[in-house]
C-alpha cells in the first residue's frame, strides 16, 4: 500500500491536469461558438437590414419617378401614376415581408428609424397618387425621405457596431438645358 501512497501525488497531479485540460478546452469551445452564433445573427440581420432598405428604395424611386411625370425632377424615365400603381402595388407587397423580418431581427433603434423612414415614403407615394403639383412639398418631401434613409443607415450602422458611413448626399446634376428653337 506505502507504493500507492508514493504514487498518489502524482496520480492526482495527473487527474487535476485532465480536469484542467478539459475546462480550458470546453470553455474555448463555448466562447467560441458565442463568438459564432454572434456573427452569424449579425450577418442575418445585415440581409434584413439592407434587403429593407432595397425594397423601401424600389417605392421611392418609383415615386421620383411619377413626380419626374407630374414636372417635379427630372428623372430619366418618367412614369404615369396609371402605368406606376401596378409597379407601387408590387413594390408595396416586397416591403412587407422584408418589413416582418426587419421587426423580428432589427433592434429598437433601427425599427423606430425605419418606420419614420418608411411613413414619409409613403406620404411621397401618397402626394404622386393624388397627382400633387406643390413643387415645395414635394422639395419638403424629398428631404425629409433624405434624412429619414440617413437616419435608418446611421442606426444600422450602430446596431452593427460599424464606422459612420457616408451620408449619400451628393450634388445632382441639373436638368439639362433646353436646346434653343430654331
Amino acid at each position: 500500500m506505502s507504493v500507492f501512497i508514493q504514487q498518489l501525488p502524482a496520480l492526482i497531479g495527473v487527474v487535476i491536469g485532465a480536469l484542467g485540460s478539459y475546462v480550458v478546452v470546453v470553455r474555448g469551445d463555448q466562447a467560441r461558438f458565442r463568438r459564432e452564433q454572434t456573427a452569424r445573427w449579425e450577418e442575418r440581420r445585415l440581409a434584413v437590414y439592407a434587403d429593407y432598405a432595397r425594397s423601401v428604395k424600389q417605392t421611392v424611386t418609383l415615386a421620383y419617378r411619377v413626380a419626374a411625370g407630374l414636372g417635379h425632377g427630372n428623372h430619366p424615365d418618367p412614369l404615369t401614376i396609371d402605368e406606376a400603381k401596378p409597379l407601387l402595388a408590387e413594390a408595396n407587397g416586397a416591403r412587407d415581408p422584408s418589413g416582418e423580418a426587419l421587426i423580428m431581427l432589427g433592434s429598437h433603434a433601427v425599427v423606430e428609424r425605419a418606420r419614420a423612414w418608411v411613413v414619409t415614403v409613403m406620404e411621397m407615394e401618397r402626394f404622386v397618387r393624388d397627382g400633387g403639383q406643390d413643387t415645395a412639398a414635394w422639395r419638403a418631401l424629398l428631404d425629409q425621405q433624405r434624412a429619414g434613409r440617413e437616419g435608418y443607415y446611421t442606426a444600422v450602422r450602430e446596431d452593427l457596431g460599424l464606422p459612420p458611413g457616408h451620408s449619400a448626399r451628393w450634388p445632382v446634376r441639373s436638368a439639362d438645358p433646353v436646346p434653343p428653337q430654331r
